[in-house]
């Protein structure tokens, strides 16, 4: 079973970037989609980014599209989510997930979750 722990969250200043990481460990995750979410209070959780297995396709939600950047190191079992232009819309608490080739950005595909991170912005 894979377990995922997210890290690098934290408070910065609008404007600023943020590289969130998480670290896969069980099972190779080569396999599997990975993704980000995120949850801000008294809201649903939704999606952020997702990177695939294999050649490693990516999609973004379109308040991340431009600001947001997901990739993979196989190698190091790591997802990485690199932030720019953060606002305080983007606070939230962001959860790393993993799930089964073709979970996409489909919340109910993903199986694995981190425990979240928080990431806080200030005006």
């Amino acid at each position: 079973q894979v377990q995922l722990v997210e890290s690098g969250g934290g408070l910065v200043r609008a404007g600023g970037s943020l590289r969130l990481s998480c670290v896969a460990s069980g099972r190779t995750s080569s396999a599997l989609d990975m993704g980000w979410f995120r949850q801000a209070p008294g809201k649903e959780r939704e999606f952020v980014a997702t990177i695939s297995a294999g050649v490693g396709l990516t999609s973004y939600a379109d308040s991340a599209a431009g600001r947001f950047t997901i990739t993979r190191d196989n190698a190091k079992s790591t997802v990485f989510l690199q932030m720019t232009s953060l606002s305080p819309e983007d606070a939230a608490l962001y959860f790393c997930a993993a799930g089964p080739y073709g979970a996409w950005s489909t919340r109910s595909r993903y199986n694995i979750w981190g425990p979240g991170i928080q990431v806080t912005v200030s005006s």
